[in-house]
């Protein structure tokens, strides 16, 4: 693959490799560099703090330096007009591959269209986070030790989510996986989601009951509302609220079973449930690392 942009690029056996040199970059030692002498730019139009960082984090720890525009929305020539083309025309000048968060759907393949170099989707508006997506799968993997025969919840904006959206469509590539949506009648799982399960076979149902929900699950996928996403602010505060995760909701959960999320988080998970072993956020946000270390050797060495 020349770019990352849906997981639709994706199959089984090439998520096996890619999570199988993860796990050997887990023990990179600092003598090895195997980027030395590349460039990483990190495009990102709309905030970020995990996927921006991570990415950096990889390319440095592989040897390689970054270039940065943090809020390219506002502090780029963005500002003066410039098409998203002409900026990839541009940047894939300085850099040997891109990161890029847009906030339109779809731009990570208009930028790909142009792009002599590698894209990497870090998100695009309310499409697809294909590497959050192998980031949530290698986690799932790394906690429960297998990524086929689960039961996963899909819990909150499963709407705007690009998250959610993303891991289900990845769940295709996995075994006897069944999932439940739990989501505020706002902000449901899109048809376009469900059609491709329904495609690929894979058992899906809705609940509006999150109890009832992780008393069944080995997995709960919690997302947060996304306000920015809403028209008006009684949209968002109609939605959010609605699905909480406190330590009283988590005596529901089997105790082999965890809890994730692809944060930032606002009030949808309690931070009572932090010291609780089943709750893996923290270790997912840095399983990103090694995931995005392997993605970028496979595209750059």
């Amino acid at each position: 693959m020349k770019h990352i942009i849906a997981v639709d690029q994706f199959d089984r056996a090439w998520m096996t490799e890619l999570f199988r040199e993860a796990d050997t970059l887990r023990e990179l030692s600092s003598k090895d560099e195997p980027l030395r002498g590349h460039i990483l730019s990190t495009l990102f139009y709309e905030p970020s703090t995990r996927t921006r960082l991570s990415f950096e984090s990889a390319m440095m720890r592989l040897g390689g330096n970054v270039i940065s525009t943090e809020n390219a929305k506002e502090f780029s020539s963005a500002m003066k007009g410039e098409t998203v083309e002409d900026t990839i025309k541009i940047v894939s000048g300085y850099a040997d591959g891109i990161v890029i968060r847009h906030y339109e759907q779809g731009a990570a393949q208009r930028a790909a269209n142009v792009s002599p170099v590698p894209i990497i989707n870090g998100g695009d508006g309310p499409g697809e986070h294909p590497t959050q997506a192998l980031l949530d799968l290698y986690t799932i993997h790394h906690e429960l030790g297998r990524i086929d025969g689960l039961k996963v919840a899909l819990v909150g904006d499963l709407r705007f989510g690009r998250a959610a959206r993303s891991l289900a469509l990845l769940f295709r590539e996995t075994r006897d996986t069944e999932l439940v949506f739990v989501a505020p009648d706002a902000v449901p799982m899109g048809d376009d989601i469900k059609h491709a399960l329904d495609a690929a076979g894979v058992p899906w149902r809705e609940e509006r009951d999150l109890a009832t929900a992780m008393r069944e699950v080995d997995v709960v996928y919690q997302t947060r509302i996304q306000k920015e996403r809403f028209a008006t602010q009684n949209e968002y505060l109609h939605a959010r609220g609605v699905y909480i995760i406190t330590p009283e909701t988590m005596t529901n959960l089997k105790q082999t079973g965890i809890v994730m999320h692809p944060l930032p988080r606002v009030d949808e998970i309690d931070p009572a449930v932090d010291s609780d072993p089943r709750a893996a956020y923290f270790r997912q946000a840095r399983n990103g690392v090694f995931v995005r270390m392997a993605l970028l050797k496979q595209l750059l060495a």
